[in-house]
């Protein structure tokens, strides 16, 4: 018979805090989805939580600010969900895109400094160090 995976996490002591502190964590963000303003439901989310503080992690400054003037708020409407909440704290945090992709540039090199490299190569042996600094020279853009 198949059981899921929380199953078997719930068992354990140890990894069941870890589950109920997870969950907590959820319910609180769904929570904060709800009550936030659209613009900063989207550029906040719930961080962690202890010992009755929850910190929010926001993408910049404004966002951080506001989410600062409305935090008495939030923390008494948070705290009807079950969680006490004596204090919000917000740090600007912003999120990381794994999905981002940083364009190459090409980086053009002096006449000197390729002229320097070229006669380096010559005065190499054959080999894969002469041949690296041959495929740079190559490739590489001058600036005259």
């Amino acid at each position: 018979m198949y059981k899921a995976p929380e199953h078997y996490l719930d068992a354990d002591a140890a990894v069941g805090r870890v589950m109920a502190h997870a969950r907590l964590l959820l319910k609180l963000s769904s929570r904060f989805d709800e009550l936030a303003p659209g613009s900063l439901r989207h550029a906040a989310h719930v961080a962690n939580y202890k010992s009755g503080k929850i910190v929010i992690h926001a993408e910049n400054g404004a966002v951080a600010a506001k989410l600062r003037q409305l935090s008495r708020r939030l923390c008494g409407e948070l705290s009807l969900e079950g969680a006490e909440c004596n204090e919000i704290e917000v740090k600007v945090q912003p999120r990381q895109s794994l999905y981002r992709s940083t364009t190459s540039t090409i980086k053009p090199i002096s006449g000197k400094a390729a002229e320097v490299l070229r006669s380096t190569a010559e005065a190499m042996p054959p080999g894969r160090l002469r041949q690296a600094l041959d495929t740079l020279l190559q490739r590489s853009l001058r600036l005259e």
